[in-house]
């Protein structure tokens, strides 16, 4: 399997047409998202069944079946409100429904994708990952507690955390005022940092005469703050123009240099180039200070239903 790490993970939920991006994706328009991906070697994908109830894992398992396994890596989640609760193990079920559609027998990274019912998920993954179907594993949406509470029962057992995926972007650090970014770099732990853009509130794509979608539910939660992220979207391209970059790059290199490993939604071949683009971006210290006090300044919440305050 591949080993080395990209800078980020391109990121698969609206490939799911699951409404919550208002999009209606067929394959062949993203079979070129992939392929622009593959050639510019972002080879790690993020991906969970609960995106569209199997149908983005089954759309990126036909791309997949077409090149070698070792050329990619792959990223994927049990999401306990889907668990079966008639299954023996629904861990493992769902991660063979996964593998299924992926075309794989291995995921680089297996997720529990949430807390709610913890510790009894992070329990039942342990039969998969000493059987070596897993190879790091990860938890979602957790807290600090509950990050050091999975890895206590796997350290029971001779394993550990070694990723950690939660909401954090430039209008979201709770999981860096909370310590989880502290105890994941003294631990030796990835952390992935998902809606590093907001779902699109950060690239400069939308404003008021250009809002989001009104029927998704991105567009109902961002439209009524476009007026303060037209001004952080402002702040942010004056950053952008200074190093000849698009908005967007400037989020993904700034959650980078934080020492995160950013998750990017991919639906065009722009968005892949953008990403790359970004992968090597280095802003200068007083660039970051500067997005997050503007950031700051427009004091936005955009914490979301399935997630909570870090703490």
């Amino acid at each position: 399997m591949a080993n080395c790490l990209p800078k980020l993970a391109l990121g698969a939920w609206a490939w799911g047409n699951d409404g919550t991006f208002g999009d209606h994706l067929t394959e062949n328009d993203l079979r070129p998202v992939f392929d622009a991906a593959m050639e510019v070697g972002l080879t790690l994908w993020d991906n969970a069944y609960v995106y569209g109830m199997g149908a983005s894992e089954r759309v990126m398992g036909k791309f997949l079946r077409t090149v070698p396994r070792e050329s990619y890596q792959i990223s994927a989640k049990f999401t306990p409100q889907c668990a079966n609760p008639k299954a023996e193990n629904a861990v493992i079920e769902m991660y063979q429904t996964s593998a299924d559609l992926l075309g794989t027998d291995f995921m680089d990274f297996y997720w529990i994708h949430n807390p709610v019912g913890a510790p009894k998920w992070i329990k039942s993954l342990i039969p998969l990952a000493k059987r070596g179907k897993i190879g790091k594993i990860g938890v979602s949406n957790h807290n600090l507690a509950e990050i050091r509470q999975a890895q206590e029962i796997l350290s029971a057992e001779g394993l550990r955390i070694s990723a950690v995926q939660n909401h954090y972007s430039l209008i979201n650090r709770s999981s860096e005022r909370s310590g989880i970014l502290d105890y994941c770099k003294a631990n030796d732990i990835i952390f992935f940092s998902y809606m590093v853009l907001e779902q699109g509130a950060l690239t400069g794509a939308f404003d008021r005469n250009h809002p989001f979608p009104k029927a998704s539910e991105r567009g109902q939660v961002y439209n009524p703050l476009l007026p303060q992220l037209e001004v952080l979207n402002d702040g942010i391209r004056k950053i952008a123009d200074k190093y000849g970059v698009d908005i967007p790059q400037v989020p993904i290199a700034w959650a980078i240099a934080k020492g995160t490993l950013p998750i990017v939604g991919a639906t065009k071949t722009k968005h892949v180039y953008d990403a790359k683009k970004a992968a090597d971006l280095q802003l200068s210290g007083e660039d970051m200070a500067e997005l997050e006090a503007i950031a700051e300044k427009a004091g936005l919440n955009t914490i979301r239903y399935w997630e909570k305050e870090m703490k």
